[in-house]
């Protein structure tokens, strides 16, 4: 085990011990909450999420969304990291909702969960609002990334999105995180 990765195991076990220490007799007299655990996606290379964080409540297309990345992406091949990106990337550009044309509010010919272009090639508008297969198209570009699976979310979706607006992806980084962590393995 590199030192790096070791620090960091010992720091977290750390944490968690002191977090223990600390919570522990306050958490037993405390009364029952009625919670879901959230899975965390911890891996090797990959950064705790940057700057402050946003957060928008799902309805049941949007979480129809969240499960169609998840599948594109385990049909492509790719771990959960790269649906992470996929998801705060669609955060940022359609709050996850698969927008046809827009009239004057759109920008240019953009549509879909990735707000993907035709006129760039990304594909017909048929196939660009197809969950599926803008996630795959979007996947597709990620995999052409060197380094993504270690880079910070929002150069990774940067990289491939070439966005206006390239530090917006980060903001979504720990929603997209706990949805993965919710829907990876349903």
């Amino acid at each position: 085990m590199n030192t790096i990765m070791r620090k960091s195991v010992l720091s977290v076990a750390g944490l968690a011990f002191a977090g223990g220490v600390f919570a522990g007799p306050i958490a037993a007299h405390a009364n029952p909450v009625d919670a879901k655990p959230t899975a965390v996606a911890v891996q090797a290379g990959v950064s705790k999420p940057q700057g402050e964080q946003s957060r928008v409540s799902l309805d049941g297309e949007q979480t129809a969304n969240v499960k169609a990345i998840i599948a594109a992406t385990k049909k492509a091949g790719l771990p959960e990291r790269a649906a992470v990106i996929s998801i705060a990337t669609s955060l940022q550009e359609s709050k996850l909702e698969n927008l046809g044309h827009l009239g004057d509010a759109n920008d240019h010919d953009s549509l879909g969960l990735f707000q993907q272009r035709p006129s760039s090639g990304w594909g017909t508008p048929e196939q660009i609002t197809d969950p599926a297969y803008s996630t795959t198209a979007f996947l597709k570009g990620l995999k052409q990334v060197d380094g993504w699976q270690d880079m910070p979310l929002t150069e990774a979706a940067q990289t491939v999105q070439v966005s206006a607006y390239p530090d917006a992806y980060a903001q979504w980084e720990q929603q997209a995180t706990d949805l993965v962590g919710q829907y990876w393995n349903s």
